[in-house]
């Protein structure tokens, strides 16, 4: 029985499984679903009958796999008629932690992931993701960042000296690095921190501390809502950036299950109930990996991850 465990990490989005992000508090109203997986049937081949997941991680999001239950059950159930798949054999399961799906990850059932970029940067070659697909979601496939502080205090990278930098994605520091790379090289003694709820920070950036936020398209375009933007200013920004990416989990897909599963959710934009699936997740449709914006985003992260001495970036 395929399982799909849905594991997203950082930047804040409309949902892929719940209602539009609140944009006046900057925190995404993001949910998920943990689906039980449905009994395997005897007389199924082998390579059709074992459990397979697919994973949906977001670390620091709001909501829970309960919630968002009847959403990833309909992706589950497009996903399967579309690849051909027997009723219940495809198990979607969401994590709102990093150390959560990381952990769904390693287990054997896990065979297709739904990942931001900094996660599959940071994780993906000890994970083995092997990005398919690139996330289009209704505001597009890529993603901008912006580094947002007090106004007139940052002038350059050098003035972050000693300071912290707030960011959903800040559990994967060696991406925030990499995203800020094109503005300039960030002191060795930069804080960085993961802040999923932006809006406490926000407050303490704009009172003058020495703080800066890494905000996602959505939430720098949230900024103007807040009775303190005019304390505020964006002093940096990312080149333009992959948003998220359906992968496969190392080779635990025999390769005809694996083409028949990858072309199903490639094409369920193009069915009835892929579509509402889709839609419910405030999704268009699962499109080619932009690679050169890839490489480019691997490429900052290895630069990044040599001057932090970390490591991560997928092959």
């Amino acid at each position: 029985m395929p399982d799909i465990i849905y594991c997203r990490s950082a930047a804040p989005w409309t949902g892929w499984f719940g209602p539009a992000r609140a944009r006046a508090v900057l925190i995404p109203a993001l949910l998920a679903a943990l689906i039980a997986p449905a009994a395997v049937r005897a007389a199924a081949p082998a390579a059709s009958t074992a459990a397979r997941t697919l994973v949906v991680c977001a670390p620091g999001y709001p909501g829970t796999t309960e919630e968002a239950q009847p959403t990833m059950d309909a992706f589950a159930r497009a996903a399967q008629t579309a690849a051909g798949w027997p009723a219940s054999s495809l198990h979607a399961v969401y994590d709102e932690t990093l150390e959560g799906g990381r952990a769904r990850l390693k287990g054997g059932d896990a065979v297709l992931a739904i990942v931001t970029l900094p996660f599959l940067l940071q994780e993906g070659a000890g994970l083995g993701l092997d990005p398919r697909y690139q996330v289009v979601e209704e505001d597009g496939d890529s993603e901008t960042w912006s580094l947002v502080a007090h106004r007139g205090t940052v002038k350059s990278p050098a003035t972050l000296d000693g300071w912290e930098i707030a960011s959903p994605a800040g559990y994967a520091p060696v991406f925030v690095r990499a995203a800020l790379s094109s503005w300039g090289r960030l002191p060795d003694n930069v804080k960085i921190t993961f802040a999923p709820a932006l809006l406490s920070g926000l407050k303490r950036a704009a009172s003058g501390a020495n703080l800066a936020l890494l905000l996602d398209s959505a939430a720098t375009t949230s900024l103007p809502t807040l009775p303190f933007a005019a304390d505020l200013e964006i002093v940096a920004r990312s080149q333009h950036l992959p948003g998220s990416f359906l992968c496969l989990v190392g080779k635990r897909l025999a390769a005809r299950d694996g083409a028949a599963i990858l072309k199903g959710i490639e094409r369920l934009d193009k069915t009835p109930a892929g579509s509402e699936a889709l839609k419910n997740m405030r999704l268009v449709r699962f499109g080619p990996v932009d690679r050169k914006s890839y490489d480019a985003a691997r490429a900052a992260y290895a630069g990044a991850a040599g001057h932090d001495g970390a490591a991560g970036a997928t092959r």
